[in-house]
């Protein structure tokens, strides 16, 4: 129920950077798709160690950065009310509307830290999908292209969760709006646990249920289980 106020600011970074980092690795992922299935006789050239390494060592450090400058900027204001925050964690939204100081520096800043990870990756999402959905219907067989849409539809559908609720979160920075909405709060509380939490979850099921391997793992598990009931 209490929160040191070192430990809140360590609570925002964390929470920032893995969802700045995940921005950018998905639109990276978008580009491993479309390689994979618009030049997939150049997918071991293309995505070869020497690139995909750099391309998730950048994501890393760009989600860091941006959320080192977010964190940063929020701990520099005074906080001089009561200091209760209205949401379940240290949430960078609701940790500004505490603030007893002019947030416009930080409203400009998320604005364009909105622009940076979820303007950019989803057009970069967007424009990899149209040449992957034209490629795919040029495929002559019916069992063609069902794979290649399979191989795609992992990813597609984190990007429309994650980005989804990312959307309705930080599309309109709202730290100042007054609390009077109960509706509003609730979304503002239950939306982040979406993109922070189920999100998260889903994403080793969406991913490794794909694999023969683990498909395989699972079965065994189940029959084991059953044998031994």
């Amino acid at each position: 129920k209490t929160i040191s106020f070192s430990a809140c600011a360590v609570q925002m970074f964390l929470s920032f950077a893995m969802a700045g980092t995940e921005c950018v690795l998905l639109s990276m992922m978008a580009f491993d798709r479309y390689v994979a299935i618009c030049n997939p006789l150049r997918y071991p050239v293309v995505m070869s160690k020497a690139t995909y390494v750099p391309m998730a060592v950048s994501s890393w450090a760009i989600g860091g950065t941006a959320s080192m400058v977010h964190t940063s900027l929020t701990i520099k204001l005074p906080f001089c009310g009561d200091n209760v925050i209205n949401h379940f964690a240290c949430e960078i939204l609701a940790v500004l509307k505490l603030a007893c100081a002019d947030i416009s520096i930080n409203v400009i800043s998320m604005g364009v830290t909105n622009v940076i990870f979820l303007g950019v990756p989803v057009l970069f999402i967007s424009i990899s999908y149209v040449f992957i959905i034209v490629t795919i219907l040029r495929i002559p067989s019916a069992e063609g292209r069902r794979k290649a849409f399979s191989t795609c539809s992992a990813h597609f559908t984190v990007v429309v969760i994650f980005y989804g609720t990312l959307f309705f979160m930080y599309g309109k920075p709202k730290s100042k709006d007054p609390l009077g909405a109960d509706k509003q709060d609730l979304s503002d509380k239950l939306i982040p646990v979406f993109y922070g939490v189920v999100t998260p979850m889903l994403n080793p099921i969406i991913y490794s249920l794909r694999n023969k391997d683990v498909k395989a793992a699972v079965r065994n598990l189940v029959t084991q289980k059953c044998f031994t009931q």
